[in-house]
């Protein structure tokens, strides 16, 4: 038996059970071997709004596929709605898989799901994704963390309210030495930028802004702290996308992040050779 058999052996997806994935970011080669495993068994996929369409293309032909993905300000599937299909679909003896973006116990509700299962009797399994945080940051060339510029990270939600305010520890964000990652705060960009501000962190500080991190239509803006705001406007910049933010943005050189295609950096000297190419064929166009 070669390796990849006994990993593909070391657990079974039985009928009757949910299996929890995370999907990740949204490029399908970031799934895990077991998640992909789980993936090809599925009777039913429940799935949400940030597992791309890549991967939801990976399930078998004849697999039922349920959305049940949900948007600021649209009319959604309740979470008690998604609890309890994901309830019935195991009790009707399906393998049962609830795909969720990034990582499912990463602002992802996916131990409030777990919760109500195991209340009801239904085995589970949970398979844990590439957070948004952490392969957005990286195919968009930004390091988490690194020596001598940041030795902690924080992940935000900025979306949660309290009283109709963004109820969060402000004074703990001003270490220059830690990097700041917001989920779902585009739509309270100002409130961010402001409070930030406010609580005496540096208006130069960088910031990057990452729309749909590790796909195709990644698209990554740099700005800093004072101009957040004025940068989304600027660009029209939507969900889904993160900001990150402290002295790690600006860690590797723009000339090694000019590749359009995501997680590919040039080195220095192969970027030499790239621009020489480029100017040799702009010459020829010009002959």
């Amino acid at each position: 038996m070669d390796s990849l058999t006994k990993i593909q052996a070391k657990s079974q997806f039985v009928a009757g059970e949910v299996a929890l994935i995370g999907a990740g970011p949204g490029d399908a080669e970031l799934l895990t071997i077991k998640a992909m495993r789980f993936l090809q068994q599925a009777d039913v996929i429940i799935y949400d709004r940030l597992v791309s369409r890549e991967i939801v293309n990976l399930t078998p032909a004849n697999c039922q596929r349920l959305y049940v993905g949900k948007a600021v300000h649209k009319q959604c599937v309740s979470q008690q709605e998604i609890n309890n299909t994901l309830q019935e679909k195991a009790k009707q003896g399906l393998k049962v898989v609830r795909l969720k973006g990034g990582d499912s116990f990463i602002f992802g509700r996916g131990s409030e799901e777990i919760d109500y299962l195991l209340e009801h009797n239904v085995s589970c399994h949970i398979i844990p994704g590439i957070t948004a945080a952490s392969g957005a940051t990286t195919y968009a060339g930004i390091p988490l963390t690194h020596r001598d510029v940041a030795y902690s990270c924080s992940f935000i939600t900025g979306h949660f309210k309290h009283d109709g305010e963004l109820d969060l520890p402000w004074h703990e964000y001003v270490n220059s030495k830690q990097t700041l990652v917001f989920y779902m705060g585009i739509g309270n960009a100002g409130i961010i930028e402001s409070k930030l501000l406010e609580h005496g962190k540096s208006p130069d500080t960088p910031v990057a802004i990452v729309y749909r991190g590790t796909q195709n239509s990644q698209q990554v803006w740099r700005t800093t702290l004072a101009k957040i705001n004025q940068c989304i406007d600027d660009n029209n910049i939507k969900a889904p996308s993160l900001i990150v933010m402290g002295a790690v943005v600006d860690v590797l050189q723009q000339h090694q992040l000019s590749s359009k295609q995501p997680a590919y950096f040039l080195g220095k000297e192969a970027e030499h050779a790239k621009n020489r190419t480029s100017k040799i064929a702009s010459m020829k166009n010009y002959a």
